[in-house]
């Protein structure tokens, strides 16, 4: 038997709007405006299809969205779904354990560099109150090292904007 022929990125992207239609940031923002950032990245940053997929698919089985068992059997690549579940936060995992299986899975340090780099948006943190500005802000730098990423996100990586 043939496996199916995986979606398209337009269906991708289709799909993972649907999925987070109803999901907002934490600045109130609709979820998908993060997930087309994240996927424009990853593409301005010379990823492949199978990236761009999983940038779009990055936070669907955490925020409940869509379920690991649809990721299981959807028609998506063998990489693609290794990249999402690797950028999948498991609940009270250390930040070591997820920097390690990142690093670990061919493909997924692209798509987080592109995820952290749109978090750290000076515009989007400039959004937040101060003590989850500084929270996060802090977070995200600590992410950054343990990935071995610059401190600091350059220019075109605070502003990526589709």
């Amino acid at each position: 038997m043939t496996p199916p022929t995986p979606l398209s990125l337009p269906e991708v992207e289709t799909l993972a709007r649907a999925a987070h239609a109803t999901q907002t940031d934490k600045a109130g923002r609709p979820y998908t405006e993060h997930l087309q950032a994240v996927a424009h990245g990853v593409k301005t940053r010379g990823g492949d299809p199978d990236q761009i997929a999983a940038a779009w698919l990055h936070d669907a089985i955490e925020d409940n969205a869509l379920t690991e068992d649809w990721l299981t059997e959807a028609p998506l690549t063998p990489r693609t779904k290794a990249i999402v579940l690797a950028l999948t936060k498991h609940p009270d995992e250390p930040p070591e354990a997820y920097a390690t299986r990142i690093l670990a899975t061919p493909g997924a340090l692209l798509v987080k560099q592109s995820d952290l780099a749109h978090n750290a948006n000076p515009t989007r943190l400039a959004a937040l109150d101060d003590p989850t500005r500084t929270r996060l802000t802090h977070k995200y730098a600590h992410m950054r090292n343990l990935l071995g990423l610059s401190e600091e996100p350059t220019a075109e990586e605070a502003t990526d904007t589709p």
